[in-house]
């Protein structure tokens, strides 16, 4: 069963901005997408690149790396070099407080 874990408020993170957290030793990427939030891991899947450290765009994170493109949303591989998906957890927003799913 998932806990969940207090990461930010929801005025720390404006739309189009990003955050990286520490969420049980895991590295997750928080987004504020036309005000909805998405957490996604920090992990490209193609060589482990620092996803959080990308650019978004048009509803994906962009790996700086070699430019593989993430869904925010779904955490699906959208192009090539990247071909498997990257995880993405559960946000709650309760109060103000922005909470991320945790195991």
């Amino acid at each position: 069963m998932a806990n969940f874990v207090k990461v930010a408020r929801v005025e720390d993170i404006r739309p189009g901005e990003k955050k990286i957290f520490e969420v049980d030793g895991v590295l997750v990427v928080l987004v504020n997408l036309d005000g909805e939030f998405y957490a996604i891991e920090n992990t490209c899947t193609h060589d482990g690149g620092p996803l959080g450290e990308g650019k978004i765009q048009n509803g994906q994170i962009i790996c700086p790396r070699h430019g593989a493109r993430f869904d925010i949303r779904t955490g699906a591989a959208l192009t090539l070099p990247a071909v498997d998906p990257t995880a993405t957890y559960e946000v709650r927003v309760q109060d103000g407080d922005i909470y991320i799913e945790s195991y």
